[in-house]
């Protein structure tokens, strides 16, 4: 799923991305960090949200 995809589903089911960050344990800006490129989730924290996303395969942690 591209982060276009992700975000289009958030604005479908109606949750913006301050809440999903909210609900699941982050920052918004560790968030939007992931969806807009400027973390390239090889590992760590922007990991483990790019997978929550679905933006990444859990299996390619390293």
């Amino acid at each position: 799923m591209s982060s276009d995809q992700v975000k289009r589903r958030f604005r479908q089911q109606g949750i913006t991305v301050t809440q999903w960050a909210r609900d699941n344990g982050y920052t918004r800006n560790e968030v939007y960090r992931v969806l807009n490129g400027q973390a390239k989730a090889y590992y760590g924290k922007a990991h483990e949200i790019a997978v929550k996303l679905g933006l990444k395969s859990e299996s390619l942690a390293a």
